[in-house]
């Protein structure tokens, strides 16, 4: 609301093209630093206050750049403040090996207002489990190269599991090879069950049926040599960035070598990083130095349909981790898809950065009043826009208020009063009524550098748009 209210202003976004591109790679950067669009809405809310509050500025006649610097230097302030408000939790790997512990709490809080809330329990701990799988808790951190994120339309979305293992949209290339297959070497091929072709332009006359027999043989004979070059080096499954036709297929199958057919750049990559083998361009360069190793591959059937998938289970070199998507459509699995990202992202935020701030607007509030009195240290004309900034900050509380149904001015106002008469900046608007206005006690939080990113990314947003001289309609060109 605060943004469409800035009529002008925001046309002014809008109209031009290469400030609406900056709000965009704003978006890639809040992507990049925090991961989860859960918070998003944040930046939007803030950045339109601070609008709102420029275009008043502005027609008092303060001069843009001022007030841009004004809105950097209250930022910083108010970041200072969050820091100097901020919790630290407890997030070790004996407290995540619990049943109900902070990591699952955060991680529910976050899927309670998604299109997968009525699951929310089982994909919260599918996020929780998902990270803890890959976490390397010595610099604490998570590699998210590790956790893919799936999905496959049908079943619902209570079918969502977490696979310890790489999971493939693929299935063996005969219907009669094993389904599954365990003490894997796995050799992985980027070149085609296929006999040699030559590079220039060529035609084969075949004038009598031993011309054709001896083609025959001879095309029998490459295969041939091929499948044993597979079978000399040691491996029993064979996966191939290429196809092969039904005639590769059935010597295959004959030859008792369960093999896969296009499997991607990208997957072959991730299957040598986890099973430890090299990527093969040659069968001349086949050795068993070269095959990788895994404990077990397996074909996920779904129900009466034809669609299948496979699973590369207890790889060596990787705790690699999938976590597999159903859902009855392909918008659910989409949205399911983007929830369990931001969920996963808000633990891996908080096993990085332990500290948590408190919600209902508690912690806007607390830096608001802090800028507030910082405005009245300032001399110059900066301390406009001080102020500005610390109204902007009230939006939040306001906006969960008014949602909340109650009068907003009204619970900003007692809020603000009962932080200072109390001196806790824990105290924020109760939206669900549970009787207290203490976060902490309600166990409403998020992370510290989730917030600190969004005072940041809204604060350059309306810096850029500041700096915008004019703006030519199409019409008066």
């Amino acid at each position: 609301e605060a943004v469409v209210s800035t009529q002008s202003t925001w046309e002014a976004v809008v109209s031009t093209q290469s400030t609406w591109e900056a709000v965009v790679s704003t978006q890639s950067t809040w992507e990049a630093v925090v991961s989860t669009q859960s918070t998003w809405a944040g930046v939007v809310v803030l950045a339109g206050a601070l609008l709102e509050e420029a275009d008043k500025l502005l027609s008092k006649g303060l001069h843009p750049i001022r007030i841009a610097n004004g809105f950097e230097a209250a930022c910083d302030v108010a970041t200072k403040q969050l820091t100097a408000i901020s919790d630290v939790v407890d997030v070790s790997e004996e407290d995540a090996k619990k049943k109900d512990n902070i990591l699952f709490r955060t991680a529910k809080t976050t899927l309670s207002s998604k299109i997968v809330n009525r699951f929310h329990d089982q994909m919260a701990q599918i996020a929780v489990d998902a990270v803890l799988s890959v976490v390397d808790w010595e610099r604490r951190d998570v590699n998210f190269d590790h956790i893919k994120v799936d999905g496959k339309v049908g079943g619902t979305l209570e079918d969502t599991q977490l696979v310890k293992g790489i999971v493939l949209d693929k299935e063996f290339s005969h219907p009669q090879m094993p389904k599954t297959m365990e003490d894997v070497k796995l050799a992985l091929l980027t070149c085609a069950f296929e006999p040699p072709k030559p590079k220039t332009k060529h035609n084969i006359d075949v004038k009598d049926a031993e011309t054709y027999m001896n083609l025959y043989e001879r095309e029998q004979n490459y295969f041939k040599e091929m499948v044993q070059k597979c079978k000399d080096s040691g491996a029993n499954v064979v996966m191939c960035q290429w196809g092969f036709d039904d005639e590769a297929n059935h010597l295959l199958y004959q030859s008792g070598l369960p093999a896969v057919r296009w499997v991607g750049g990208v997957e072959l990559e991730l299957l040598a990083i986890a099973t430890g083998s090299r990527i093969i361009p040659r069968f001349s360069e086949l050795a068993p130095e070269k095959l990788g190793k895994c404990g077990r591959i397996r074909t996920l059937e779904f129900g009466t349909t034809k669609d299948r998938m496979m699973v590369v289970e207890d790889c060596p070199n990787s705790n690699a981790v999938t976590v597999f998507i159903r859902g009855g459509n392909q918008m659910v699995v989409d949205e399911a898809r983007r929830s369990l990202h931001d969920a996963i992202c808000v633990v891996r935020n908080l096993i990085r950065d332990n500290r948590v701030v408190y919600g209902g607007g508690s912690a806007e509030i607390a830096c608001a009043q802090k800028v507030k009195d910082a405005a009245d240290e300032i001399p110059g004309l900066e301390q406009y826009a001080y102020r500005a900034f610390a109204s902007a900050l009230e939006a939040t509380p306001i906006a969960l208020a008014e949602n909340s149904g109650l009068s907003p001015i009204e619970e900003l106002a007692r809020v603000r009063k009962a932080q200072v008469d109390e001196s806790n900046p824990h105290l924020g608007v109760d939206c669900l009524q549970k009787g207290t206005m203490n976060m902490k006690d309600q166990g409403v939080f998020e992370t510290l550098i989730g917030k600190t990113q969004q005072f940041l990314l809204a604060t350059q947003v309306v810096k850029m748009i500041l700096k915008i001289d004019d703006v030519i309609q199409p019409g008066e060109m």
